[in-house]
C-alpha cells in the first residue's frame, strides 16, 4: 500500500509529535490519554516504544464517531445476502457511460458514496470485531491520502468511473519498493514482471487476496469497489488484535500502509478533520 517505503527506524522526538498535534483543531491537542498525561507526550513515548520493540515488524485517532444504535440497511444486506464462505476475489468489468453518484457530500467534501462505504465498514466491523474500535473517519483518512476517495468519481454502487491504479513498482520511482509479480495480473491489469497497488484504498494484489472482504453483500471482493475496499482496509488495520482507540496501536496499523511517520501524520490529520469538520492546513501537512 502507499509508497511502500522501508526507511531506517527513526528516533521519534516529542517535537515531531507536537507537529502532528498542530494539525488538529484548537482544543483537541490537549486531550489526555486513558491513563492521564498530555497526548503529545504519550503518543511520542508509545510510538518510540513500538519502533524500538517492533522495528522488524514494519507494521495507529481522534475520538471515534458515535456508533449506530441499530444495523443500517447496508449492514443488513451484507449479512443476509452474502453467500456462505469467502467471497470471490476479482475485478468486475463494468460498462462505459456510468455516471457519478448524486449523494450529497459529507464533511470537508468527502463524496457521499465514499462516506457511506466508510460508515458501512465501521458498522460491520463494529459487529464482527468490536475490540478494534475502528471509525469511519480513520478509513476516510486512508482513502483521502491514497486516492482522494477514488478521485471523487464513483457510481451509485461505489465503483470508480475509471479504475484506480498506483505506479508500477519496478524501482523507477524514488522511495518505492520493487515488487515482482506473483500472480497473473488479473487484479492490477499488468502482464509484466512487476506489481502495482489497486483500488481506492491501494492494496497490492497479494495483500488484497489475504484480507479481501465483501462490503456490499454481492459475493465478490473487488478492490476497485469502495464498499469492498473500505471493509478490507478496516480488516487489515484491525488485524493482529490492534485497537484503533490507542494512538500507539493505531500508528502501528497505519504504518502497514506506508512505513513513514509523515504518512501517519497526514492520515491522522485528515481523520481528525473528518471527525471534527475542521480541515487541516495544507501547508502544515508533511510531505510524504
Amino acid at each position: 500500500m502507499g509508497r511502500h517505503r522501508k526507511p531506517p527506524v527513526p528516533k521519534v522526538r516529542r517535537g515531531s509529535v507536537i507537529a502532528l498535534t498542530g494539525l488538529v483543531p484548537a482544543g483537541l491537542a490537549t486531550v489526555t490519554g486513558a491513563g492521564g498525561g498530555h497526548l503529545t507526550d504519550k503518543l511520542a513515548d508509545t510510538v518510540q516504544q513500538q519502533f524500538s520493540n517492533n522495528g522488524a515488524e514494519h507494521l495507529p485517532q481522534a475520538d471515534a464517531a458515535p456508533r449506530a444504535t441499530a444495523p443500517e440497511p447496508m449492514l443488513r444486506e451484507a449479512k443476509q445476502v452474502a453467500p456462505v464462505g469467502p467471497p470471490v476475489v476479482k475485478t468486475v468489468a463494468l460498462p462505459e457511460g456510468r455516471v457519478p453518484s448524486a449523494r450529497p457530500n459529507g464533511p470537508l467534501g468527502v463524496p457521499g458514496i465514499a462516506m457511506d462505504a466508510y460508515q458501512n465498514a465501521e458498522r460491520i466491523l463494529g459487529v464482527e470485531n468490536p475490540s478494534c474500535g475502528i471509525s469511519w473517519s480513520l478509513l476516510a483518512g486512508i482513502g483521502r491520502v491514497e486516492s482522494t476517495h477514488a478521485y471523487g468519481k464513483a457510481d451509485e454502487q461505489g465503483n470508480p468511473l475509471e479504475p484506480v491504479y498506483g505506479p508500477i513498482l519496478d524501482g523507477s520511482l524514488y522511495g518505492n519498493n520493487v515488487v515482482a509479480t506473483s500472480d497473473g495480473g488479473d487484479l492490477d491489469g499488468l502482464s509484466g514482471s512487476y506489481r502495482r497497488a489497486v483500488g481506492p484504498m491501494q492494496f497490492l494484489p497479494e495483500t488484497w487476496r489475504k484480507y479481501a472482504a465483501d462490503g456490499n453483500g454481492d459475493g465478490i471482493a473487488d478492490p476497485q469497489n469502495l464498499y469492498d475496499a473500505a471493509l478490507t482496509a478496516g480488516k487489515y488495520l484491525c488485524s493482529g488484535g490492534l485497537d484503533m482507540r490507542d494512538p500507539a496501536q493505531q500508528t502501528r496499523a497505519i504504518l502497514r500502509y506506508n512505513n513513514s511517520m509523515a504518512y501517519v501524520a497526514n492520515v491522522m490529520a485528515w481523520e481528525t478533520g473528518y471527525g471534527s469538520g475542521v480541515s487541516p492546513r495544507a501547508a502544515a501537512l508533511p510531505r510524504i
